[in-house]
């Protein structure tokens, strides 16, 4: 009878286990899943907010403020509300197409791939990285490669290889995501030749409407002592209502 009730416990516990690794296995997240989670969590299904953007080079300094519409990975538009010589300044990304309103002029400039690389309001960020026109989900393709603790939270290490062809400005990218909360804690940026061109920090954890978010993201060009660019968010709702319309080219010209 003991031997029986032995035999019987010795099943239990490797049902058990068996139970246990199949239920970790499941939830086992692939590196394109972890990119996609860390992803929408920052875009949700719409987002609106404000935020500042802050120059630093070795002699000045320089504030700009804005507002931001997103919707999807295909329509964004991003208002300057501050200083007054860029203020009304409007940007707007329309599905493949990017297009500048300049107010002062009263021109509407269409942003060429060709332009991506360059330097958006003489920060350290380009065209790409603040109005998204690649993605970073289904334009690269995607690896873990380690882990590691950030600010301390525990990341994955993913690096993240632009597919053949794709409409791209980096050659690579390295990116830190924190496994449990998926916030986007570090990324490096590289060139085609494998050069490290920028480095980007997060921080400043915050709650931001419905979920908790990085608020203040810092971008440090390698090589260029003294400067870099700081990007914070003041407050950002998501998934509130936005027509498609409210992005079109006419309404560049009249959104406050």
């Amino acid at each position: 009878m003991k031997k029986y009730l032995f035999t019987s416990f010795l099943i239990f516990i490797l049902i058990t286990i068996i139970g246990i690794k199949n239920a970790s296995a499941q939830n086992i997240l692939t590196a394109k899943e972890v990119i996609k989670k860390a992803d929408d969590k920052m875009r949700g299904e719409t987002s609106q907010g404000e935020m500042t953007m802050t120059v630093v080079r070795p002699t000045w300094s320089r504030t700009v403020s804005m507002k931001t519409w997103s919707k999807g990975r295909e329509l964004s538009l991003i208002l300057i509300t501050a200083p007054a010589k860029e203020k009304g300044q409007c940007f707007l990304k329309l599905k493949s197409e990017m297009w500048n309103w300049v107010p002062c002029i009263e021109r509407m400039i269409k942003i060429p791939p060709s332009m991506m690389m360059q330097s958006w309001m003489g920060s350290d960020f380009t065209n790409d990285d603040l109005l998204k026109e690649s993605s970073i989900v289904k334009d690269y393709t995607h690896k873990i490669i380690g882990s590691e603790i950030i600010d301390g939270l525990d990341c994955y290490k993913i690096e993240l290889i632009p597919k053949e062809d794709a409409p791209v400005v980096w050659g690579k990218i390295i990116s830190w995501i924190s496994k449990k909360e998926f916030h986007n804690m570090k990324a490096e940026y590289y060139d085609e030749d494998d050069y490290l061109i920028n480095i980007e920090t997060a921080s400043n954890i915050q709650k931001m409407d419905d979920r908790e978010i990085p608020t203040k993201f810092e971008i440090i060009p390698v090589g260029k002592k003294g400067n870099k660019t700081i990007l914070e968010f003041k407050n950002i709702k998501f998934n509130k209502p936005l027509s498609d319309d409210f992005f079109s080219k006419q309404n560049m010209k009249r959104v406050k």
